[in-house]
């Protein structure tokens, strides 16, 4: 199972009433990289009113790992319209800012959702996306003497190891693609004799 991610960023600009919004589009895999990005953009307009954001982390059809920020405007005005946008949108792996430098003419509440809402479909009609593999995590105990030969399948699997822990037995977390891994698991405990279990957490 594939979806939609941004292939690189994207940025789109208008004015408002004598506002500037600049909104920008990127990838991210983690709220950590989420905050670090943002971190970055308010370096890069640092004299900006508002810096305001949403992010959609992993497939957008069933995403519970979302958070919209208005970083000071009135609150529901700008995080959470850009939010809407994004998830109609269906991209996942996203983070869309959106930078405002205050015109001196105030919106009100409405005119800054439709502000907020046209910049983030501006940046988000603006952004090339690619397919990415909707992936899992797993956790596969096995037996110590199983270890070698379990690293090698799943290597051959093209399998991602993310860490490991040595107890009574072995267990290693693995990010895996969704679609393979009923697949991947028969494999293992295939080759196994039973004996690797992975279970998806």
């Amino acid at each position: 199972m594939t979806y939609r991610v941004p292939a690189r960023e994207a940025r789109f600009e208008q004015e408002i009433k004598r506002s500037r919004f600049i909104g920008i589009g990127c990838r991210v895999s983690s709220p950590e990289k989420a905050a670090a990005t943002l971190d970055v953009l308010r370096l890069e307009f640092p004299d900006a009113t508002h810096h305001c954001s949403a992010y959609l982390l992993g497939d957008p059809r069933n995403s519970s790992n979302m958070r919209a920020e208005d970083d000071g405007e009135p609150a529901g005005t700008a995080g959470k319209p850009m939010l809407n946008v994004l998830r109609h949108k269906n991209v996942g792996d996203v983070l869309l800012v959106v930078v405002r430098y205050f015109g001196g003419i105030k919106l009100g509440a409405g005119g800054l959702v439709r502000a907020y809402s046209s910049t983030a479909s501006g940046t988000m009609d603006a952004l090339e996306c690619v397919d990415a593999v909707a992936e899992r995590v797993g956790v596969l105990t096995l037996d110590y003497p199983d270890e070698s030969l379990i690293r090698r399948a799943l290597e051959e699997l093209g399998v991602t190891i993310l860490g490991s822990q040595y107890a009574e037995r072995v267990e290693l977390s693995l990010r895996l693609p969704e679609d393979r891994f009923c697949e991947i698991s028969k494999s293992l405990l295939e080759r196994t004799s039973g004996r690797a279990k992975l279970v998806a957490v």
